[in-house]
């Protein structure tokens, strides 16, 4: 007789992998690079220099590019771009146990959280209302079962063992009053499907007060435009990354995409970082879900929301709310919104 969990699995047909963005000038694809780059000057044009470095952080590959007549302010722009970077995930990193999200898992409760961190939790709040509980940062305790399960033992939890860990979630059960968050004991928070963008967003707004008009920040698919330069985008096949699914433009917008390819726990690349809050299983019927919105913040939530949901069900949602979308199932078919931007 099928348990519980296998019954859960052969219900769906199959686990996507993770698409990355990339932002690209012109229309040639680009390649992350696996290290960091130190800062590159090019004549952009006769009117622009185009300042670019690429560094690991918040887990992933970032590349800022600036495009500016004056290279000293494009290189200021990015180098304190960095900086704004490496200072908000000393907020939102979950794996530290010095950062402020770690100290609140770890603790159950901070009495004066940071602005920074009481806006992410206020919007993912918001979006936990939205989406009717899709987009839930309270998750941790079933990402960190996937996780441990497979390192002790190869094999998924049990039927019981999710059971147990579904009773802590659910971001309603969160005590927020705009200054102090408390836990249930047992709960945690992870804010992986929101804080990448929020850093992004936040990290554009320092570099346009700067009085840079024209730039690209991409963290590893997470991109935000400045200026009204368009910017071609290519979206990747995620079964085979030399190739790409579309194109599309951002002009002062931003997209993300979520997927499970790059953080999985088996070898057969089932069980991922982003888990159904409703069945404690990790979605597998797309492959990648990409949303354009007005900031990398939302198209983040939106993103995690639409790999959740099932493709028809993401697509109505999306539409629903006026944003765009791009799903593609495990099966490689394009599940669309009517206003998606495709240039292909």
């Amino acid at each position: 007789m099928k348990t519980y969990l296998q019954k859960e699995l052969d219900a769906c047909l199959d686990r996507r992998d993770f698409l990355k963005i990339m932002g690209i000038l012109g229309i040639s694809l680009a390649t992350p690079p696996a290290f960091a780059t130190p800062l590159r000057e090019v004549k952009f044009n006769k009117k622009l220099h185009k300042i670019e470095r690429t560094l690991p952080l918040m887990g992933t590959m970032v590349t800022i590019t600036v495009l500016d007549p004056s290279p000293n302010r494009a290189e200021e722009a990015v180098e304190r771009g960095f900086a704004r970077i490496k200072e908000l995930s000393q907020i939102f990193d979950r794996f530290k146990s010095n950062t402020i999200v770690g100290v609140l898992n770890a603790h159950g409760y901070i009495n004066d959280i940071p602005p920074e961190l009481g806006y992410v939790l206020k919007k993912s709040l918001y979006y936990y209302r939205l989406t009717q509980g899709a987009f839930d940062v309270t998750v941790k305790p079933l990402v960190d079962l996937l996780k441990n399960s497979f390192a002790r033992t190869g094999k998924p939890p049990t039927h019981q063992e999710i059971k147990e860990a579904l009773s802590l979630v659910g971001a309603n059960k969160i005590f927020f009053d705009g200054k102090v968050v408390r836990l249930k004991d047992g709960m945690g928070l992870t804010f992986d499907g929101i804080a990448k963008g929020y850093i992004v967003d936040k990290t554009a707004e320092l570099i346009k007060k700067i009085g840079v008009k024209h730039a690209l920040i991409n963290a590893g698919g997470d991109i935000r435009a400045i200026g009204k330069r368009n910017w071609k985008i290519a979206i990747r096949n995620p079964f085979n990354l030399e190739s790409y699914v579309d194109m599309i433009v951002l002009n002062d917008n931003a997209i993300a995409t979520s997927g499970n390819y790059e953080i999985y726990f088996d070898q057969e690349k089932l069980y991922g970082h982003i888990v159904d809050p409703t069945t404690g299983l990790s979605p597998r019927l797309n492959s990648s879900t990409s949303v354009i919105a007005e900031t990398v913040a939302d198209a983040d939530a939106l993103s995690t929301t639409a790999f959740v949901f099932r493709p028809l069900q993401a697509k109505r949602f999306m539409e629903a709310i006026g944003k765009q979308a791009l799903i593609i199932t495990r099966q490689g078919i394009k599940v669309a919104t009517k206003n998606w931007p495709s240039l292909a």
